[in-house]
């Protein structure tokens, strides 16, 4: 077994090497894509707090937040150290036979930091496992005598067969099967909830809907509900009795200046709500769903169904123990705070780049520490006829080309040019998205907002060239 390869070589490859492994074990179209931006033709050494640090020597502002993950940064020092000392003991990791103090102790730690009687957790890896789970408790809690689930037509809540059927945004292009009796809502419109429901009723006049699951707020297009929205949704699944499942994989964990975006409703109280990300602390593969106590003791709490819903790695101590420090970093670092804090500064800053740049800046959106643009397209387009040959050609696959276009173009300068690492949402609208961690200082954001005005002062025409040269220079 020579050619295997061990942790020392693969820390010494150059970019070519990894792309050149990429393109044979791993995804050839992942190389073209990713490295169309310049960060994708760097490779990283070490990461410590917002920042990245590459073999070429170079420090990089991440202002992803590693996409939710990283709401305490990379490598977080109480993260790091909780882990090295489970390690050095020697825990035990997992086993069905043995109840788990963490488990124990992380469950007790979310029953006191939700609201109400959202006392009941699980622990599966992936944000797309717990919302697959929470749809799982809400269609056995009826007992599987309804047959519809509802969810916005732009959603996004994972792209596991099942999750992807619920998912709206057209980024998950390919029909596959999946959840039977998934219906669509407009987003936000109360109105179009309930003429769904009201269409989809049993012979017998009650209702065949068993869950609404819904982003309150829409990471991947940085779209909120409305609090009249979410309070009357509310009551509607209260007097039809259906399971409301809130998606929080991305906003929970303070994200958006609330430990989680429905608790800055008053009254708002889901059934089940589901998180991920940020819950490992950028350390740890965990999610979780919780749900209110009447929901589980229906769904499961007896002998015959105790372990009806039940995961290999459910209990894994390490990563148990990883969330349990990750949570109090979030609630004795205040980061709802720093959250607040961040959107003051980041909102203000976004807002004046759109008054100095009107014709390049549609509009603003976001909250707490996930905000973004709305980008105008429209002069780029002369320089459309040089695309053909020199983009992915998934990029030909939807309406909104030039968005993306101009959008990767401003990413692209923003990372070349001023170290600052940008993504954008891939959902009806292209938003460029900044989401730095919870831990970013004012400077952090001043660097962004200044790299922003450099790169935008170039304008689309100028950006856009420089995007499709480097994609024709690319590997």
């Amino acid at each position: 077994m020579s050619d295997l390869i061990s942790i020392e070589e693969c820390e010494n490859f150059p970019i070519e090497k990894i792309w050149d492994l990429y393109r044979h074990y791993v995804s050839g179209s992942q190389v073209d894509l990713i490295a169309s931006f310049g960060f994708g033709r760097d490779v990283s050494n070490y990461a410590e707090g917002c920042y990245i640090y590459t073999k070429n020597g170079d420090k990089v502002l991440d202002f992803t937040g590693g996409i939710g993950v990283l709401n305490h940064g990379h490598n977080h020092p109480r993260i790091v150290e909780i882990r090295r000392k489970f390690q050095e003991q020697q825990r035990m990791e997992v086993h069905k036979n043995f109840f788990s103090p963490y488990v124990a102790a992380l469950s007790h730690n979310l029953a006191q930091l939700l609201p109400g009687d959202l006392d009941v957790s699980y622990f599966p890896n992936s944000g797309s496992e717990a919302v697959e789970g929470a749809v799982k408790m809400a269609y056995k809690y009826h007992g599987g005598k309804r047959q519809y689930i509802l969810h916005a037509d732009i959603s996004f809540h994972g792209k596991l067969m099942g999750a992807a059927s619920l998912t709206g945004s057209p980024e998950l292009h390919f029909h596959f099967p999946g959840i039977s009796g998934a219906r669509k809502f407009e987003f936000g419109n109360i109105d179009s909830v309930r003429d769904v429901v009201a269409e989809l009723r049993q012979s017998t006049g009650g209702s065949d809907v068993y869950a609404i699951i819904l982003e309150p707020m829409s990471a991947s297009s940085l779209r909120e509900c409305s609090a009249e929205f979410l309070l009357s949704l509310r009551e509607l699944c209260t007097a039809e009795d259906i399971v409301l499942i809130f998606d929080e994989v991305y906003t929970g964990w303070a994200k958006t200046g609330s430990l989680f975006y429905f608790m800055r409703h008053d009254g708002l109280l889901p059934d089940i709500v589901t998180y991920a990300k940020s819950f490992g602390g950028g350390k740890s593969s965990i999610s979780g769903y919780t749900a209110r106590t009447p929901i589980f003791k229906k769904a499961y709490d007896n002998l015959h169904d105790a372990t009806l819903h039940s995961t290999t790695y459910y209990g894994f101590g390490e990563e148990c123990a990883t969330a349990i420090e990750a949570i109090n970093v979030v609630v004795e670092e205040n980061f709802v705070e720093r959250a607040q804090n961040i959107h003051e500064k980041l909102r203000d800053g976004l807002h004046s780049l759109q008054n100095k740049y009107p014709d390049l800046i549609e509009e603003v959106r976001g909250t707490g520490a996930l905000h973004g643009l709305i980008l105008k397209p429209n002069r780029a387009g002369e320089i459309l006829g040089n695309l053909t040959k020199t983009l992915p050609s998934n990029f030909f696959k939807d309406d909104q080309l030039m968005n993306k276009i101009v959008t990767a173009a401003v990413i692209y300068e923003l990372y070349q040019s001023h170290k600052v690492m940008t993504y954008y949402g891939s959902n009806r609208e292209i938003p460029l998205i900044a989401a730095p961690s919870l831990i970013a200082e004012d400077s952090d954001v001043d660097w962004f907002l200044d790299a922003l005005d450099q790169s935008l002062s170039l304008g689309f025409v100028k950006l856009t060239g420089k995007f499709i040269k480097s994609k024709v220079l690319g590997p």
